[in-house]
């Protein structure tokens, strides 16, 4: 039970605005009334005739005391300690310090006289100082930071009492932000045990638990738990209308990346259906240690979290190619500091390109310049809507980048480039997915058409967390209040990580023989309507629908938007072949002559130019197989134009 003392917001507002050197002289005076008030104390309860006078000899020993002290106090640190982060280890350092005080006293006392003053003095001393001193900076300690903010912090119980949990908590006591009140644990031998103060509870109590304990949120404190356990206490947890958040893992804890106290929503891997794939070493250095390594596309998603991996691997050098300026200048500042942190400034040399895939000759200079030998192209424009309303721009970037980009590579002498592809290129529906599927065919007719350079392609679904991914959208629209916004309760999605995405990349840039299609064994595609659901759930909120109508946030549904699809395939054949990956698989598919793929390019080329939309469809159609559009053509110039049609335009209609 706590006890509260009232006390002025406004006193402890200006006691805490005092410079520090007036607040160090306010514990020392403090100190010294303790001091003549304990000896004057010891006195009354130790000595044979009590009496409130203080005898000559006990007044001449406090002196001696008093000078003796102070400088000890001082010199082992008793003023320098901050008293809102004061712990055991300070109330170790002033049991030292009152007790080496008190034995430099006696030995002064009894080398200048006989020491008159019984031993039981010292002793009673000794201990009424340490508890009022101690005392002293635990009560103003409370006073000023605990008790003035113990209303406004979020009370939460930690889930996991073991070496995390126990850091978390002692952290916590110190945030003004939440206050842990007791732990959960699945450990039978520890439940029922107190611990820092907080008691260990079964998990199986919570929601009884969660009657009597004002707990809003819990906090996952159990980095080292398998994956598989995770998911099962989160699905337990999410019954309960508490928000479910948790510390760093313990990667990013080793690394120094992140501190135990930075809370965080649950991870999104626990999201998914299924465990991350583990990378293999020896694949995820072939093209890339001791190499020369170009990037386009370098500041997106995938483009900035190949540069990351590719950092770890040691490369020779790196070429960071980027038509945004800002996009460059963030990822190049970010991998500066990662190669500080590695010392390894001068090891690896970053060669930040300002520029655009369009522009072969620039990037076959670069490639020809710095000796490019390995090639990740991840430059693309990649959301659909906006390349269903800007379809020649889609085109031009995708299909005419890759092109240009692979023919540099050709000219410029370089080993190996790998397209990052997307399931959207299966049998596509949209401008975007056919453009990756066109690109794709550029690469299958160069690989049988030349031998300098081997290409590959990978393909994989939606990434997690990168821009415009669902689980950034969610999470914002969660923390509004809703509603969330999911297009059919139907829909479908392959989903991996970022760092799962680059390292299949990487190594199927290793295993690659010229032309292959890599895919990745994604497990079951994920319900979205399903995954809304979860994270409000975790959040702490229940969903607004016909069942519950007294819900916190409703799911609305928007529709699908052009060129989207209820499910994805990663698939075009159904013949694969398995790999030195178990989780990566080659694929067989159909692919186009080069001269074939030549004339559809410089079909294209001359429809852009004339912005002639329903040639361009038509192209596509006829050069991308199994292509489907789901609407009709979205371009936002060509249909306001079609609205009100003018004379001599060459768009047709």
């Amino acid at each position: 039970m706590r006890i509260h003392i009232p006390i002025s917001p406004r006193l402890i507002s200006r006691i805490h605005q005092l410079p520090r050197r007036q607040k160090q002289l306010i514990i020392l005076m403090v100190d010294l009334v303790m001091i003549l008030a304990c000896q004057w104390l010891s006195n009354l309860i130790t000595s044979p005739t009590p009496t409130l006078k203080i005898s000559p000899d006990i007044f001449r020993e406090s002196i001696i005391f008093i000078l003796i002290s102070f400088p000890v106090f001082i010199y082992s640190g008793m003023y320098r300690a901050v008293v809102q982060h004061t712990g055991d280890h300070f109330f170790f350092t002033i049991f030292k310090s009152i007790g080496l005080s008190i034995l430099l006293t006696l030995l002064i006392t009894v080398t200048l006289s006989d020491g008159k003053i019984l031993p039981v003095f010292w002793v009673v001393f000794f201990f009424l100082l340490l508890m009022t001193i101690g005392g002293s900076r635990l009560l103003a300690k409370y006073l000023l930071y605990s008790s003035n903010i113990r209303n406004t912090r979020i009370p939460v119980a930690i889930y996991g009492a073991g070496a995390a949990g126990i850091q978390l908590s002692q952290a916590l006591k110190q945030s003004t932000e939440f206050t842990p009140i007791i732990f959960l644990d699945d450990d039978v031998n520890i439940q029922n045990t107190v611990i820092h103060g907080l008691r260990v509870h079964s998990p199986q109590r919570i929601k009884e638990l969660s009657e009597h304990f004002p707990i809003q949120r819990v906090l996952l404190a159990i980095p080292s738990v398998s994956r598989h356990r995770r998911r099962e206490i989160l699905k337990f947890l999410e019954r309960l209308p508490i928000h479910v958040q948790e510390i760093p893992s313990l990667v990013e804890l080793a690394s120094g990346a992140k501190q135990v106290d930075d809370v965080q929503e649950v991870c999104v891997e626990d999201l998914l259906g299924r465990e991350p794939i583990a990378p293999k070493q020896s694949l995820l250095e072939a093209c890339i240690t001791d190499k020369v390594v170009l990037v386009t596309g370098a500041g997106g998603s995938i483009g900035s979290e190949l540069c990351r991996q590719i950092i770890q691997l040691h490369p020779r050098r790196l070429v960071l190619v980027e038509h945004s300026e800002y996009f460059l200048y963030c990822i190049e500042g970010e991998l500066r500091r990662l190669l500080e942190k590695k010392n390894a400034t001068s090891a690896i040399e970053l060669v930040p390109i300002l520029g655009s895939v369009l522009h072969r000759l620039r990037m076959q200079s670069v490639i020809t310049t710095f000796g490019v030998q390995t090639i990740y192209h991840a430059a693309a424009y990649k959301h659909v809507p906006i390349i269903e309303y800007n379809p020649i721009e889609g085109i031009q970037n995708n299909i005419f980048g890759t092109w240009h980009m692979a023919q540099a590579a050709i000219d410029g002498g370089a080993e190996t480039f790998i397209l990052v592809s997307t399931d959207k290129a299966v049998r596509p529906t949209n401008v975007m997915g056919a453009t990756k599927r066109f690109s794709e065919l550029i690469l299958q007719a160069y690989a049988k058409s030349q031998s300098g350079v081997c290409f590959s392609m990978v393909r994989f679904g939606n990434v997690l967390a990168s821009s415009g991914s669902v689980i950034p959208l969610f999470y914002k629209q969660i923390k509004k209040g809703g509603p969330v916004t999911v297009t059919d309760p139907s829909v479908t999605r392959f989903f991996m990580t970022i760092p799962e995405a680059t390292q299949l990349v990487i190594q199927a840039g290793a295993m690659a023989r010229c032309g292959d299609v890599f895919i990745l064994d994604m497990g079951s595609p994920v319900n979205i309507l399903d995954m809304a659901k979860r994270m409000i759930q975790l959040s702490g909120f229940t969903v607004r629908d016909e069942t519950n109508p007294d819900g916190d946030i409703p799911i609305q549904f928007t529709g699908l938007r052009p060129g989207e699809k209820l499910y994805e395939e990663l698939l075009i054949g159904d013949e694969t072949q398995p790999t030195e990956h178990p989780m990566i698989m080659r694929a067989r598919e159909e692919y186009l002559p080069w001269p074939v793929v030549k004339e559809y390019l410089d079909q294209l080329a001359i429809c852009s130019k004339e912005f002639n939309y329903t040639e361009l469809r038509n192209i596509m159609l006829s050069a991308v197989k199994g292509y489907q559009p789901s609407s009709e053509i979205c371009d936002l110039l060509w249909t306001a134009n079609a609205k009100v049609p003018k004379a001599g335009t060459t768009q047709s209609a």
